[in-house]
């Protein structure tokens, strides 16, 4: 029992101490972890913000690439105009003189005449977006009934946009294709290049001549007047109706050549008959002989 009680202070102090040691090293490793932590915080906080910061690079790249500021609506416009106008070939030249003057130029024209107391006509003029109204309202003037008028327009600014967009990228792709052709060595990889190529660039050719048409359409608006123009017909004296001398000798000459054929054919006849006629008259003399012989014999009887 003395024993114990002298040990029992060192057994205490032992235990103190290892408690404390292990208290350190706990405190040590602790450390050393939120060392970590912070270090991997502070690298993956860097690597987010690098990775946000390119994002905000490519969608400021791609926003830029994809938009494109249109200054002015494009709008097709067409017209379609039916005029009664009094003098229906002056009322041409007109129009074509004010369609040469704004810049303009006659697309079609025809002309349709019914007898004599109708024409008409349909005439298809391109004139500049601007100059549109202003020729619309000289049209209507020269004319003395404005029988229908109709006028459309089609927005086609987004469709402009887009083709617009599609042709940037594709032409993209053809530089592209074209270093890739560069820098290949294989002949199986040049034809693959050549083909995916050739592809882009007909998209390219197609999606230019989509633009340009509208650029055309939008530029130049289409009117299409069609005019009708009635005459009043008077009848003329007609000459050849009051030509009593002509007609006389006509109506002589005809008669006189009615009597030389009706001679002509009675010496005809009497010539080319005279055989028959001989003997016919032969039987008529004898037969009236023998008629005015029993005559006499019957007076005398």
């Amino acid at each position: 029992m003395k024993k114990l009680k002298r040990w029992l202070p060192i057994y205490l102090i032992a235990v103190v101490v290892w408690l404390a040691g292990c208290s350190a090293i706990s405190e040590d490793k602790s450390a050393k972890m939120n060392e970590g932590s912070m270090d991997s915080a502070k690298s993956g906080s860097s690597e987010k913000s690098s990775i946000s910061a390119d994002k905000k690079d490519m969608a400021n790249k791609t926003t830029g690439f994809e938009k494109l500021e249109v200054t002015n609506k494009m709008v097709i416009y067409q017209a379609d105009l039916q005029l009664r106008v009094k003098k229906f070939n002056q009322t041409v030249q007109n129009l074509e003189e004010k369609a040469l003057k704004f810049g303009g130029y006659i697309a079609e024209s025809n002309v349709t005449k019914e007898g004599k107391e109708q024409v008409s006509g349909r005439i298809t003029i391109r004139i500049p977006q601007k100059h549109f109204q202003e020729f619309l309202h000289d049209a209507e003037g020269q004319a003395a009934e404005v029988l229908q008028r109709n006028i459309t327009g089609q927005d086609v600014t987004e469709e402009y946009v887009d083709l617009d967009s599609r042709l940037k990228s594709k032409r993209v792709v053809e530089e592209r294709l074209l270093s890739f052709m560069k820098g290949a060595a294989k002949t199986e990889d040049l034809l693959k290049i050549s083909a995916d190529l050739a592809a882009v660039q007909e998209e390219i050719e197609t999606i230019e001549g989509k633009m340009k048409f509208l650029e055309n359409q939008t530029a130049l608006s289409t009117v299409t007047i069609t005019l009708y123009e009635n005459k009043v017909v008077v009848p003329n004296i007609d000459k050849d109706k009051l030509n009593t001398w002509e007609k006389t000798k006509k109506q002589f000459m005809k008669s006189t050549n009615l009597l030389l054929s009706g001679l002509s054919g009675l010496v005809v006849f009497l010539i080319g008959n005279l055989p028959i006629l001989l003997i016919l008259v032969i039987i008529s003399i004898l037969s009236f002989l023998f008629y005015k012989k029993r005559k006499a014999q019957n007076r005398q009887d």
